[in-house]
């Protein structure tokens, strides 16, 4: 799932300065399972922005809510009637969710109160490690289920490469080599000859963003 941090408290006032009466908007989907976006969330950063505010001599009226999802135009509408009485919406969902809000409330300004880091696995309570950067064609059936672009530090299509050693990346010991993961991996499934299959290199031009957003249609499920 998508996982985010909540910026600095300082950063978010900094955003809010011109305001008197805010909408803090969270989602109830991926920011609610990495604690940072859900509905608990939104009340604990909503006290302490009025405290903040409230110790530099100014009042700051915010209105909370907590969409399904906030990527979802239908569960943003929802928050249309709120929009219409503030003045400014600070938006704790990933960047897809400031982003549809703002797209659907045109005549107000939108603001980000997480960053948006990457696509990633619960490794334990309160850890997130990055697994996929979505880079449009997916290889996990030819290396076990591990992903080289996300995992390998050098994105290596085919590994590993010279610098790993006894099952450690070279960048860091700390950071397993995925190329051995992925060996270890296939080993264990019975699939160990795909090692000796050649990944060809990707086709950015058309699967990265250099040519603008990424669009997926399903002609299936449109009206």
């Amino acid at each position: 799932m998508i996982k985010v941090e909540q910026k600095p408290v300082d950063e978010i006032l900094d955003f809010l300065e011109p305001y008197n009466k805010i909408l803090l908007v969270g989602c109830n989907a991926c920011v609610a399972v990495c604690h940072a976006g859900g509905e608990k969330e939104v009340g604990i950063l909503a006290a302490a922005l009025r405290m903040a505010r409230k110790k530099l001599g100014h009042k700051l009226e915010i209105l909370e809510d907590c969409s399904t999802r906030q990527c979802e135009p239908e569960f943003v509408e929802e928050l249309r009637e709120k929009v219409k009485s503030v003045e400014a919406v600070l938006s704790i969902a990933c960047g897809v969710g400031v982003q549809t809000v703002a797209g659907r409330f045109s005549d107000i300004a939108v603001y980000p109160g997480v960053n948006t880091q990457f696509m990633g696995e619960t490794t334990e309570l309160g850890v997130w490690v990055e697994r996929c950067q979505a880079c449009g064609n997916c290889v996990l059936h030819l290396t076990g289920g591990i992903c080289p672009v996300a995992r390998c530090a050098k994105q290596l299509l085919n590994g590993p490469c010279g610098g790993s050693q006894e099952g450690s990346c070279e960048i860091d010991k700390e950071i397993p080599c995925a190329w051995q993961q992925i060996h270890d991996r296939l080993k264990a499934i019975g699939q160990l000859d795909r090692m000796a299959q050649f990944i060809p290199a990707k086709k950015w031009g058309r699967e990265s963003r250099d040519r603008g957003p990424r669009t997926i249609v399903r002609e299936d499920l449109k009206p």
